[in-house]
């Protein structure tokens, strides 16, 4: 399997995305390329696995589902061929709670809540790109998760189909989520050493 070989005038669609090396991360978005390597860092990785587990657990006996990279997240994606479907992330984590936009790809349509958690090199990606390409697609709750400063930034899609900024939660905080009613999470727990 090949790598993109990025031409500005070309869109690439999830097709051409199945095709590419496994070697490196890529996504998709509006039909334009990101590579997503190098690979995260052992903090980012730690962060992921405590709020995975958090998310897993709480979701146990429940019909949603938290899934953490690789997962494939097709946005817009619904009634659509691959060839057709130009938008692809690998979100740090997702949760979904409708059994029928998930496929042995991944997910087929928005997720519920997304987390990203940033790095240095993903930063303007991950709170410009991706907050905009999150708000368009209705997600209903976007987590930015900044490991330097041990912060959680939560936005929530209001009626009018744009993301407020609801909190932001430090290291000593419980961060409550927006779509579950009784989940808080001790963030002491997830930015632990």
């Amino acid at each position: 399997m090949s790598s993109p070989l990025h031409h500005p005038d070309r869109k690439y669609s999830y097709q051409d995305y199945l095709n590419w090396s496994d070697d490196e991360r890529w996504e998709l978005i509006d039909g334009v390329p990101f590579n997503m390597s190098p690979a995260p860092s052992r903090r980012h990785q730690q962060i992921l696995g405590e709020l995975t587990t958090e998310f897993t657990a709480y979701l146990r006996d429940k019909h949603c589902r938290a899934y953490a990279a690789p997962f494939d997240v097709r946005l817009f994606a619904e009634d659509k061929a691959d060839h057709e479907v130009v938008n692809v992330v690998q979100p740090d984590l997702a949760v979904i709670c409708d059994s029928d936009k998930l496929d042995e790809q991944g997910c087929k349509g928005s997720p519920d809540l997304i987390v990203e958690i940033i790095s240095p090199s993903t930063g303007k990606h991950d709170r410009w790109i991706k907050y905009k390409l999150y708000e368009r697609a209705r997600v209903k709750e976007y987590w930015i998760v900044e490991p330097v400063n041990n912060t959680v930034e939560v936005f929530r899609l209001n009626e009018a189909g744009h993301f407020e900024l609801r909190a932001v939660y430090g290291k000593e905080d419980q961060a409550h989520v927006g779509i579950f009613e009784d989940l808080v999470i001790d963030l002491q727990v997830v930015f632990r050493e």
